[in-house]
């Protein structure tokens, strides 16, 4: 029950830089620094700190009247670290895509990262007889024995790698791994640098994250967390999106950490073909102190004939990959999460160590139910080789429909459930009653606005050129959603 006792509608910090709004939570300066909603009435009175002439952080304290009408100041001041990042646009999406239907709105839902797909009858007894039978305690950390030596057998199996369950961290989730992954080999050196939004100081000081563009949201965020720098390598359509080895030689520098590989890939569906990682293999082997982070979560949503190669599988690689892979994806257990990381024990040691102050093991029941996620068989056996089918043919029809609209550029997808169109050619152009289309974010806004159908803007990924679309939906869902889009961009006009 506070209030603000200032109208004042200004902020000021040293260097100069001036953070003027009526609305805290679109302030900017570089880049933006966000309050939560319940503070965007009260108004921000004092901003201090400076050293040097660089702004190191924003202290933020408003003042509040208790209920004996005695003021009070709060500090509501966020840490840098959280002011240097980003919210995830897909899950932003998401919410209001979900909220618009909750409306009454029939929005086509294309923009999750989940398969629409119900957890396999097999899978999900597991979890209830876990219930049931009261396994419903504490794990060890880094999971349990039994699901750790299932998933020793099945990188032995099924990607050719050994890995003792000592060398398995079980999580709450592939992204968990990733992001304990980040910080257990990842700093800011020796230098207490800021970098990003207020914070404006050189890079260099940071180990740098080598990511391929288009990326997984989440990565340069993650990257961000750790203290780190993301380096962005840039792909091309016209190359499927994949990784040149010359330009991953040309951006390795002193600084260099830690390369982040996805394949298949969220957001373009890009498989990368044994020959390629072998060359970037020949890179990497060249530089001691460059780690390579391998996201497999997607391994098993792969169309013939691509296949999929574990990074670390390759020679030389098993000393210096983390392995990132989970149950996610391939046996539609998005809710149950539970991912893992596998590499060599004094990195998974460490990232466990993270895990035991963070989350502690992940949930008893769902690691029942990923032991009986393995036991399906190869690959996941005929379920998921079902599943996948129905993926396939939905690309198919998507690569079909899209091709036929003039402007649009495709790269066919050879594994996961998504698609990374060019509609850059549909920009600069006007729809009545919305406005110009100035951009990837912009067109998704229009589709929604006109269309209904709800998209992932490019820039989310690092390339504004281009959508992302989610084919976990049905074909008859696909098909009025290509109609709906069809419609909507004849409606546009060069401005």
């Amino acid at each position: 029950a506070a209030s603000a006792s200032s109208s004042s509608s200004s902020l000021q910090v040293s260097s100069s830089i001036i953070i003027s709004s009526a609305q805290l939570d679109s302030l900017t300066a570089s880049k933006s620094v966000s309050f939560s909603s319940q503070l965007s009435s009260l108004c921000l009175n004092r901003c201090v700190t400076a050293k040097h002439g660089k702004v190191l952080r924003v202290n933020a304290v408003i003042e509040t009247e208790a209920n004996s009408n005695k003021v009070m100041e709060v500090d509501i001041t966020l840490s840098p670290r959280v002011n240097s990042m980003k919210p995830s646009k897909t899950v932003a999406i998401t919410d209001q895509a979900t909220a618009l239907a909750q409306a009454g709105v029939p929005v086509i839902r294309l923009a999750a990262g989940e398969p629409d797909f119900d957890t396999p009858p097999q899978i999900a007894q597991a979890g209830v007889n876990a219930i049931q039978e009261g396994y419903t305690r504490y794990t060890p950390n880094s999971g349990t024995l039994e699901l750790r030596t299932a998933i020793s057998h099945k990188l032995k199996e099924e990607n050719g790698l050994s890995y003792t369950p000592d060398e398995i961290l079980v999580s709450n989730g592939a992204k968990q791994s990733i992001v304990q992954a980040v910080l257990a080999v990842c700093s800011s050196g020796d230098e207490a640098c800021l970098f990003f939004s207020f914070f404006l100081l050189d890079p260099l000081c940071f180990f740098s994250v080598l990511i391929p563009g288009p990326f997984w949201v989440s990565y340069p965020e993650i990257v961000r967390l750790a203290d780190a720098s993301p380096v962005i390598l840039p792909t091309k359509i016209s190359d499927d999106f994949l990784l040149d080895p010359k330009v991953l030689e040309s951006r390795i520098s002193e600084k260099s950490r830690l390369l982040i590989l996805c394949s298949p890939s969220n957001p373009t569906g890009s498989v990368y073909p044994r020959g390629l990682l072998e060359q970037i293999a020949e890179i990497v082997g060249k530089h001691p102190k460059l780690l390579v982070l391998s996201d497999e979560i997607y391994e098993h949503i792969i169309y013939s004939p691509a296949t999929h190669t574990s990074f670390a599988s390759l020679p030389g690689m098993w000393d210096r990959t983390l392995t990132v892979n989970g149950f996610s994806k391939a046996f539609a257990m998005t809710g149950w999460r539970l991912g893992y990381l596998a590499g060599p024990k004094h990195f998974v040691s460490a990232c466990g160590k993270i895990q035991s102050q963070l989350t502690s093991g992940a949930s008893s029941i769902s690691q029942k139910a990923g032991v009986a996620a393995l036991g399906l068989g190869r690959a996941g056996g005929e379920t998921v080789a079902a599943m996948v089918e129905a993926f396939r043919e939905r690309r198919d029809y998507l690569v079909k429909s899209f091709g036929e609209i003039e402007g649009v550029k495709i790269s066919v997808p050879r594994g996961s459930f998504y698609m990374f169109l060019d509609f850059s050619s549909f920009y600069n152009r006007r729809a009545h009653g919305f406005g110009e289309i100035s951009g990837s974010e912009s067109l998704c806004r229009y589709f929604l606005d006109k269309a209904q159908v709800a998209l992932v803007p490019g820039d989310a990924f690092g390339d504004d050129t281009c959508i992302r679309i989610s084919y976990a939906a049905s074909l008859p869902t696909l098909q009025e959603a290509v109609k709906r889009i069809k419609e909507s961009l004849a409606s546009l006009k060069t401005a």
